[in-house]
């Protein structure tokens, strides 16, 4: 888990969100699997050279969201029911797509050219 995480420290989104995108994306994608132990926090923060806090705001983030599940004396892990997860991020992505093609639309692209020139 620890190589899976890659930080982009020029990008403008913040830390701890890009822990929790590709933690969501890793799991959506099949990477992490339900009940796969993670990385500690202080594993996490040692690993990528980031304040355990940046770690601590991530996976309190994804514990919310139900993407992990996190035990004092056993450790952390992928929640067994990721397959929502799963559900929840295509629905995310749909509803993304589709804002996406009515601002194309609104800027006088037609549904086949958006086609044509993007598919």
């Amino acid at each position: 888990m620890n190589n899976i995480v890659n930080l982009d420290y020029t990008s403008r989104i913040p830390i701890y969100e890009q822990i929790v995108n590709q933690i969501e994306r890793y799991v959506a994608l099949g990477i992490l699997k339900p009940g796969e132990q993670i990385a500690s926090i202080r594993e996490m923060a040692i690993c990528l050279g980031i304040n355990p806090n940046t770690v601590k705001k991530a996976y309190s983030i994804l514990d919310t969201k139900k993407i992990i599940q996190m035990y004092s004396t056993k450790g952390t892990f992928i929640a067994d029911h990721v397959d929502l997860v799963v559900e929840e991020k295509i629905k995310e992505l749909e509803k993304q797509i589709r804002e996406l093609m009515q601002e194309l639309e609104d800027l006088g692209y037609t549904k086949e050219k958006i086609r044509k020139d993007l598919f």
